[in-house]
């Protein structure tokens, strides 16, 4: 069982376009998914937008998504420290205390791709976002 902390980068349309810039840099590989792929929307222009996507390079990983366009962004916090793995039990601790004195913005439950997902702001106001892996069957 594993935990691995990255930055996870948000944007306004252009996730897309950063990742395939920071590979240009990084080398390694993106996969991405759509809004579309998870139907998380009902606004046919976010249809495309990227709702998760990952570029690894060797040790190296950095997640960005596009913003969607009801929420607010605000160039210069545009970003989340993203904990995730498989490890439930250390991943749930984690979530605990960071969740203290701070605002939960989704609770941590099980998400549309089979993992338990959430958002918290902790007391400092860093944006948090913790995925533990579903199971494997």
């Amino acid at each position: 069982m594993t935990v691995t902390l990255n930055p996870y980068l948000n944007f306004r349309d252009t996730a897309k376009d950063a990742l395939a810039f920071y590979q240009s840099v990084l080398g390694g590989e993106v996969t991405t998914s759509t809004f579309a792929d998870y139907q998380v929307s009902d606004d046919p222009a976010e249809r495309d937008k990227i709702m998760h996507g990952m570029l690894a390079a060797g040790d190296l990983v950095l997640m960005a998504a596009d913003t969607p366009n009801a929420m607010e962004l605000t160039p210069g916090t545009n970003f989340s420290v993203s904990l995730s793995g498989s490890d439930e039990d250390e991943l749930h601790a984690h979530w605990n205390k960071l969740a203290e004195g701070g605002i939960v913005t989704l609770p941590l439950e099980k998400a549309p791709w089979g993992d338990s997902f959430g958002m918290v702001i902790d007391k400092f106001g860093v944006n948090w976002m913790v995925n533990i892996a579903g199971s494997a069957s």
